[in-house]
């Protein structure tokens, strides 16, 4: 309910009040906006309910596991005293009835047993030799053979046997009610980052609760396929899948075939908690010193670094840095989510998220699952995390730019930044290893989507590279299928093949952007570089020191046979401006409207 309710405020009330006709807002003014922001607080406090409510769940769920097992125990030991005709008391004692060889005349008389569990008593550690049960046992077998009513040692195991279920049953009880009473919100309104992280405290502490219930689930297949984890998934309960996504958000997030819905559920929980430990972190880094003082030497220079500066630059400076970083593009993730229905934007689906290193993000406009055409945006040299908002703002452009072309049709266009892009442009952009690193994580990419939407030809997929990211969507062709029906090459640096012909499309489907070179200088330098393919003059590469190849064909050359769109650039990232002629020839691929394609 709490995550319907989310959806509602955010895709349809929200987006509802930026309603506008003829580019005029249906509601404007501060009281309009005033209410967009306490919406979104309202969305967040449903979020954080969502999430909480299903790590209630699975807790007791994992109450209910433990409760059925101990009571399996309990219905078979009772079975087991009827069948012999003893009585069982609500006390849990066994009485059985007078049997054996006569004594004195007499057959040895029935009578009530009270059993005992093996479980140590509370607070009680457990031996860890397993002496005092061994003991217990054997004096329990030596009074069974002596006493003269055989029904006696039978009583006595089964009294044990119900002991025991009881035991098992108190003990769930004891360990998920604590559990369970943790799981509770602060008394306000207002989601912090405080709540957020103990969110994620949370979810460790049932985790590791709830262990053998979890164990129960199959998990996704190591190292899977889009399509058997497509499998995996479908084969699970509702109650499994709620539990999985539940426990593992992250790594559920990331696993391609999945819906996207699903993805994205998992890792906006992800993103949440992480956001929130960076601004606690943060927060805990001591206030940066005055940088600098005056040279205590009096000589020159008179203003010279502190110590103290110093020394805190070298514990906090780095980390700071990485935190600022970090929250400034987590923020720039959720900021696109707080603008679905701006300017009619369709709501964003976040399909992978992790901060760690330089950390990944994708992020769809529309759900790609439902989309009749779907863009799938590579950036290149110096992405990262850091980029998002810039890139996810050039994918926004490129819906606005689609939605024209194709009114009654659904499109998606995504922002990948999937793999780990060179950071520099001498001397990482000059080698071709991390197009090859990235080339089988875009496929898979690419192919758990077309698993998500039912097939490959249930959406028409175009992939777009910029700069060092077209020389990965030519690596994709080089080292397997690229699942594509459209390739456009942006100031593209070389594919890694000589002729459009080489890329798994086709020549017919292989569009190029490329400012002049006074505008746009990646594409000579990629020549340079020797990330093209093989050309006419290619053996100039002989004559070159460092092995460059220059002379190898590149998308905008004419010998390498792409269709060569007109373009507007004024720089290498102007490719997606809006209302540019640029984004316009772009959009018209998106949407298979080849005839409005300019210069193509």
């Amino acid at each position: 309910m709490a995550s319907q309710a989310k959806d509602d405020v955010e895709s349809q009330i929200i987006a509802g009040m930026r309603e506008t006709v003829d580019g005029q807002a249906v509601l404007e003014g501060e009281a309009a906006e005033a209410a967009v922001v306490q919406l979104r607080k309202l969305a967040t406090n449903f979020h954080y309910t969502q999430v909480e409510c299903a790590l209630i769940a699975t807790a007791l769920n994992s109450l209910a596991y433990e409760l059925r097992a101990a009571k399996h125990k309990l219905d078979a030991a009772v079975e087991d005293a009827e069948a012999a005709k003893f009585t069982v008391g609500s006390d849990g004692s066994v009485c059985y009835p007078a049997a054996g060889d006569k004594v004195d005349g007499k057959v040895p008389e029935g009578g009530t047993v009270q059993g005992s569990a093996k479980g140590k008593p509370a607070n009680q550690p457990i031996d860890p030799t397993g002496d005092a049960n061994d003991a217990a046992d054997a004096l329990e077998r030596q009074a069974a053979n002596i006493h003269p009513n055989p029904n006696f040692g039978r009583a006595v195991s089964i009294a044990n046997r119900i002991a025991q279920a009881v035991y098992d049953a108190t003990q769930a009880d004891e360990k998920w009610a604590p559990k369970l009473r943790k799981l509770k919100a602060d008394d306000d309104l207002t989601v912090s980052e405080r709540d957020w992280a103990d969110a994620q405290n949370d979810t460790g502490g049932v985790r590791a609760g709830a262990r053998d219930y979890l164990n129960e689930i199959k998990p996704p297949p190591e190292n899977g396929s889009s399509k058997a984890n497509a499998m995996w998934w479908n084969g699970l309960s509702q109650k499994e899948r709620d539990a999985y996504l539940s426990m593992h958000p992250a790594s559920l997030g990331s696993l391609d075939g999945l819906p996207s819905e699903v993805r994205d559920e998992a890792n906006r929980t992800s993103l949440a908690e992480t956001k929130a430990k960076y601004a606690l972190e943060l927060s805990e880094i001591p206030k940066e010193p005055t940088k600098y003082g005056p040279n205590p030497n009096g000589s020159y220079p008179a203003f010279v670094e502190t110590e103290a500066w110093k020394r805190w630059d070298e514990k906090y400076g780095d980390r700071r840095e990485e935190l600022d970083k970090g929250l400034q593009a987590m923020k720039d993730i959720q900021k696109r989510f707080d603008e679905t229905g701006k300017d009619g934007l369709p709501p964003a689906y976040l399909l992978a998220f992790d901060a760690e290193g330089g950390g990944r993000a994708v992020v769809a406009n529309g759900n790609p699952d439902t989309a009749d055409h779907t863009a799938v945006f590579v950036p290149g040299t110096h992405s990262n995390l850091g980029k998002s908002g810039s890139y996810i703002g050039y994918m926004a452009n490129l819906w606005q730019e689609s939605h024209v072309l194709a009114p009654n049709q659904n499109v998606s266009t995504i922002t990948w930044i999937g793999y780990d892009a060179p950071q520099s442009v001498a001397p990482e952009a000059m080698s071709p290893s991390y197009a090859e690193r990235a080339a089988p994580e875009l496929n898979r990419f690419l192919d758990g989507l077309q698993t998500a939407q039912g097939g490959p030809d249930t959406s028409h997929t175009t992939v777009i590279g910029h700069s060092y990211g077209s020389t990965v969507v030519g690596q994709s062709s080089i080292d397997g299928k690229l699942p594509a029906d459209d390739i456009v090459a942006a100031g593209s640096p070389g594919m890694r093949v000589g002729h459009a012909d080489d890329l798994d499309v086709g020549k017919d489907h292989v569009w190029s952007e490329a400012a002049a070179s006074w505008k746009d200088p990646v594409p000579a330098g990629g020549k340079l570089a020797g990330l093209g393919g093989d050309s006419d003059i290619s053996w100039w590469a002989d004559m070159l020191p460092f092995g460059y190849a220059w002379g190898q064909n590149v998308p905008s050359d004419a010998d390498f046979g792409a269709h060569i769109m007109e373009t507007d650039a004024k720089d290498h990232g102007d490719y997606w401006r809006a209302s540019s002629e640029s984004l316009a020839n772009q959009a018209a691929v998106v949407t298979g409207n080849y005839d409005q394609v300019k210069g193509g």
